[in-house]
């Protein structure tokens, strides 16, 4: 694995339901499995993020009911065959070379390999696929064949394929999965579709897809269920032949469409070719990675936090702002869990509100959005406000099933954990979290969080001179009752007493910042008496997980040592895992996670318990000896509660929690779909725990405390606002390049007015300079010049001056004012005299190339803007960045119409007075793909830079050109 590129070499059954899932490709909006297209080892799945459906099933002689995310229609396969020979499978197929490549960067996923078939003839497959992150409706797959000792027809067929259900995790297929009906298919103009219906929620889902090829479509089969065409390839030895297979994936949930099928076919119809939607969807990726960057100085570390980076953008990217859709626990990569809503978003937000803030800000909504059933929900259980579920799906009901399978035992057992009423605690944390980041508290928001304060309220029950929350459950999971009790639940769970304190105390303040929102004086009393009085056990100089805790007995932890699901071994056992102190993940020990020490030592001072000095790490210690890590989430927490008091331990944890889903930890459940509250919490744990980044309501406080493995961490982030850049290693954190412990906003960022980053780096090469010695005497760190140079920010005012003093220039220089400096300043000319000049000549004055201006009436208005250009055949051709500008306004849409623009180039003297200038009129085209490297031997380079793929040719209609002469 190399620092870009997860790679999985050989073709493995074994193992496919991993690679599958580690190479799903995603755009937040829907994604798809690394399944094979043509294989007959494959689990295929694309789930488009908040479709969801119920089924009922017979289970243990009762009927059930589920939610599921639905596994959608599978628009991947496509297969091949040699003359004479069956379809290719890499199953059966002699494999040559067999290897599947990950881009995280980019977000492809390449595969490559070669086969030999019967007759001796080797053939080479290369095959590149993406889900696109520029335009959510889209995904393509390119096949590239070489027929390398060899040469006839090669025959390709291409499915789309209804006949799928969820039967993607073991243990749920004695459950129907049966999702889809109704459905259809058909072609239009060459392209291929395929719809089908959910049977309970009636979501309609289309496909669209289209083959560029350089045959046209052969042979078309229609089925209700799926749709195939074939077509001939007729293949040269030596020589490359690629087909392309393009996809819309449409459904009736979506914004601004009529119907599904027609969306799909408009979408798949004016897609552009793969070259074109590859480089979009880069630099859609490239603009991602610009707020998402988090580097640490570990080469082996890097591409593990680049792959938990990436696969969370796959899953919540800022298409997922605009939908309704929460934290799926198993992303959009697999069926675990049914594709529920969970407490995960815990564990994602918190990195999410400090980089994308509008992402978190949605998933907020999607809360918010099921406030009047999360009301429901608390009338009917006996409280007030508003009480969400364990597991959310489509409505926000609660999904919790009511009996789940042991697979040890083959048993099918009551499941109580919608007794986890702490997931509102963890709503309301991101909530306030998402105000601490981003300084902004929308009254809906306010909304949420106060409800949910009511319902924790009304949970507590007066007892004496205490108040107790009873019959829930906390995050350990296995604790669902007492030993030999018939009603499910546990008292004073610690967490969710104690968080709920914390909840009382965040409420009463946002009551001041929504005014209109706040409780009567009466009700904020009762919080804060509330607050003040919530009962929490202890025992043996620890905090109780929940009253009786201390009565349980003591496991044979030797007997079930390394056994992780100590509820599955137990209870196959004939044995109860109520009955001792053992937990799943961290319970108690979330406290420490969410809070800092002075926080949680205020809070129970607060509520009135006298704390020793040792409480805190004695609870840590107790409680790590009785734990089984039977989550991922558990490696998360105790890396960081650790992070302060055992660095060791602490690593361990971390790169256990690292590893977790690349090294399938669980034993199988990562090809069910990965753990996103892992990886949400694992880039957390390096953002703010590791770094000791606490925000608060005055600002940012930085105390990192780094492990030496680490290396340097360094990332952007954006707080209330503002792009700040932070560095650190084990012994000072750096804001902007500058030491800092504490940051309060300080003066304003001075607004960009050029190319900072190309001209740092020109004066530093004038100078002759390393990054390292400019950062040395502008006092900055040189992670923060890199950044500077590679990335559109600016610093702040005193930074900027210290960097033009190291480049030895000046600030308006480094900006770019003097080189913007309009031309002309000078005294008029005297007695100037006017040249008109011909077509001849003006061409032999743009003949050279250079540098010219582009001129259309673009869709904010008339735009002009610098470009290279070269002639090429009489026109005058540059290179624009797809996607940009120029290429969304330069296109009509209509086949023969054409957009009429004005090129112009100048040459200026001002010491002469004098100069000439041309100006050509004439309609723009995109250079057609076939042209492209003709074109490209003109050695057009971008004006810009970067990434700009797309040529523009314009066509020299009307020339015409000035010289000015003086004295």
């Amino acid at each position: 694995m190399s620092a870009w590129t997860l790679a999985y070499e050989g073709f493995d059954p074994a193992g496919e339901g991993l690679r599958e899932a580690l190479c799903t490709l995603g755009n937040g909006r829907f994604a798809t499995r690394g399944a094979t297209p043509d294989g007959q080892t494959r689990t295929p799945g694309t789930y488009v993020a908040g479709c969801y459906n119920r089924l009922d099933s017979v289970v243990a002689d009762r009927t059930v009911t589920n939610e599921d995310i639905v596994n959608m229609p599978d628009w991947l396969p496509l297969t091949f065959a040699t003359p004479g020979t069956g379809w290719f499978t890499p199953d059966q197929a002699e494999l040559l070379a067999y290897r599947h490549e990950l881009d995280l960067r980019h977000g492809v996923l390449t595969r490559a390999l070669r086969w030999r078939d019967h007759a001796g003839r080797d053939t080479a497959v290369r095959q590149r696929r993406l889900v696109s992150m520029a335009d959510p409706y889209l995904a393509a797959m390119e096949t590239t064949f070489t027929a390398e000792n060899w040469s006839g027809q090669l025959r390709v067929r291409s499915l789309l394929d209804g006949r799928v259900s969820n039967d993607g995790v073991a243990r749920y297929r004695a459950l129907r999965g049966d999702h889809l009906t109704c459905q259809d298919s058909g072609t239009q103009d060459d392209i291929t579709w395929l719809t089908a219906v959910t049977r309970c929620s009636r979501i309609t889902v289309a496909l669209a897809g289209r083959i560029d090829a350089p045959q046209r479509l052969g042979s078309v089969q229609r089925e209700a269920c799926r749709i195939t065409s074939e077509h001939v390839l007729e293949l040269a030895r030596g020589r490359p032949t690629t087909l392309t297979k393009t996809v819309a994936l449409t459904t009736s949930r979506d914004h601004a469409s009529h119907d599904a099928r027609s969306a799909a076919l408009r979408h798949v119809r004016r897609a552009p070719p793969f070259d074109e939607l590859l480089a979009r969807h880069e630099a859609a990726w490239e603009r991602l990675w610009q707020c998402a960057r988090l580097d640490v100085g570990d080469p082996e570390l890097a591409p593990i936090i680049h792959l938990q980076v990436f696969h969370l953008l796959q899953t919540l990217s800022p298409h997922t702002a605009d939908l309704d859709a929460g934290v799926p626990a198993r992303g959009l990569h697999g069926e675990a869990y049914r594709g529920h809503v969970f407490w995960d978003e815990l564990f994602v937000q918190p990195w999410l509100s400090l980089r994308f803030p509008e992402i978190s800000l949605g998933l907020l909504r999607y809360r918010w959005r099921r406030l009047p059933e999360a009301r429901d929900a608390a009338r009917a259980a006996g409280y007030d406000g508003a009480l969400f579920p364990w597991q959310s799906g489509s409505d926000g009901r609660e999904e919790t099933q009511v009996l789940h399978l042991n697979p040890q035992s083959g048993r099918w057992l009551p499941d109580h954990s919608h007794l986890q009423r702490h997931v509102g605690l963890a709503i309301a944390y991101n909530v306030w979290h998402h105000y601490l980041a981003t300084g902004s508290m929308p009254p809906w928001c306010a909304e949420l969080l106060l409800d949910i304060a009511r319902c924790f309220a009304s949970m507590a029950v007066r007892h004496g001179d205490r108040y107790e929350i009873r019959g829930v459950m906390g995050p350990d999971e296995y604790h669902d009752r007492y030993p030999g009790a018939t009603v499910p639940g546990v008292d004073n769970n610690a967490y969710t007493n104690v968080m709920t304190s914390w909840l009382l105390m965040r409420a009463g303040e946002t009551a001041h910042l929504a005014p209109d929102l706040a409780p009567d004086p009466a009700e904020r009393d009762r919080w804060d008496e509330i607050g003040r009085r919530l009962r929490v056990d202890f025992h043996d100089g620890v905090i109780s997980q929940f009253s009786g805790y201390a009565d349980l007995e003591e496991l044979d932890w030797h007997r079930y040592r390394g056994v992780r699901r100590l509820d599955r071994a137990l209870e196959a056992d004939g044995d109860d895992v109520n009955r001792y102190k053992a937990s799943k993940q961290a319970d108690t020990l979330m406290l420490c996670y969410l809070l800092t020490g002075a926080e949680l030592i205020g809070i129970l001072q607060r509520l009135g318990y006298p704390v020793e000095p040792d409480l805190i790490p004695r609870t840590v210690s107790y409680y790590l000896e009785r734990t089984s890590h039977g989550s991922t989430l558990s490696a998360v927490v105790h890396a960081w509660v650790l992070a302060r008091a055992n660095r060791a331990q602490s690593w361990r944890f971390f790169t256990e929690a690292l590893h977790s889903d690349i090294m399938d930890v669980q034993g199988g459940t990562t090809a069910e779909g990965i753990h996103l509250g892992a990886m949400g919490g694992t880039l957390d744990l390096l953002q703010r725990c590791y770094l000791g980044l606490e925000l608060r309501r005055d600002g940012l406080r930085l105390d990192p405390m780094l492990p030496g493995g680490l290396g340097v961490l360094s990332m952007p982030i954006r707080f209330r606002g503002r792009q700040l850049f932070i560095d650190a290693d084990h012994r000072q954190a750096r804001v902007n390049g500058l030491p800092c412990r504490f940051y309060t906003g300080g003066e304003a960022i001075m607004t960009g007015t050029g190319d900072l980053g190309r001209r740092i780096i020109h004066h530093r090469a004038r100078l002759g300079l390393t990054r390292e010695e400019v950062a040395e005497h502008a006092d900055m760190s040189a992670g923060y010049l890199k950044y500077l140079e590679e990335n559109p920010d600016m610093p702040d005012t005193g930074a900027l001056y210290r960097l033009a003093d190291a480049l030895r220039t000046t600030v308006e220089e480094l900006l770019g004012g003097g080189k913007d400096r309009p031309p002309g300043h000078g005294p008029a000319m005297a007695n100037p005299t006017l040249e008109v000049l011909d077509e001849e000549e003006c061409r032999r004055l743009i003949a050279p190339g250079g540098i010219g201006r582009v001129a259309f009436n673009g869709s904010h208005g008339p735009t002009v803007m610098p470009v290279n250009y070269r002639m090429y055949e009489g026109s005058i051709v540059f290179r624009t960045a797809v996607g940009g500008v120029m290429d969304r306004d330069l296109r009509t849409g209509l086949e023969g119409v054409d957009i009429k623009i004005a090129f112009e180039v100048d040459l200026i003297d001002e010491i002469n007075r004098e100069g000439w200038s041309v100006v050509v009129q004439g309609p723009a085209h995109h250079v057609p793909p076939e042209e492209v490297a003709q074109v490209a031997d003109a050695g057009v380079t971008p004006w810009a830079g970067g990434e700009r793929h797309l040529y523009i040719r314009i066509a020299c209609q009307q020339i015409t050109g000035r010289r000015i002469h003086g004295l």
